[in-house]
């Protein structure tokens, strides 16, 4: 019973729809979280900024590389293009943006993450929402950076 339970766990884990619907997921998240970051790098760097955590000469610098890396990588999880490689970028993107969230929360202030738009009331969303979701995304991640077949492909229907 064991040996057969092992079984259907490692055949859900390495199933390839999953695999693939985990990589859409986390891609196109990723490459929707960076669309108004590049077309606003302006307002990101206040969003930066604000966090209260970077020195002031590297926040330039973050606020233009940071979207560009998300878009990059959710786009190469989509292709199948080096998606590992992508999910150990996007786990560890994701385990800062999860400390810098976590250490403001901890002080006390309120703030505007920047994930998905530059609106003002983002900021109204609950904390442990955004850490929730950082989490989820995270456990995606890390499940396509461990189960993931390692291999470049565009579809699941091409043999490999």
């Amino acid at each position: 019973m064991d040996i057969q339970l092992n079984n259907i766990v490692k055949n859900l884990l390495c199933n390839k729809w999953i695999e693939l619907a985990a990589r859409l997921t986390l891609g196109v998240t990723f490459i929707y979280a960076s669309f108004h970051k590049i077309l606003a790098p302006t307002e990101f760097a206040k969003l930066v900024y604000g966090y209260d955590l970077f020195p002031h000469v590297t926040i330039n610098l973050i606020s233009i590389t940071i979207p560009f890396i998300e878009l990059i990588s959710g786009i190469a999880l989509i292709t199948g293009i080096y998606s590992r490689s992508a999910a150990l970028i996007i786990i560890g993107m994701l385990i800062a943006f999860i400390i810098v969230i976590s250490i403001n929360v901890i002080r006390g202030h309120e703030f505007d993450c920047g994930c998905f738009s530059m609106e003002t009331n983002q900021a109204a969303k609950s904390a442990k929402y955004i850490l929730g979701r950082n989490v989820f995304l995270l456990i995606l991640g890390s499940y396509l950076f461990i189960y993931g077949l390692n291999k470049t492909r565009l579809s699941v229907f091409i043999k490999e």
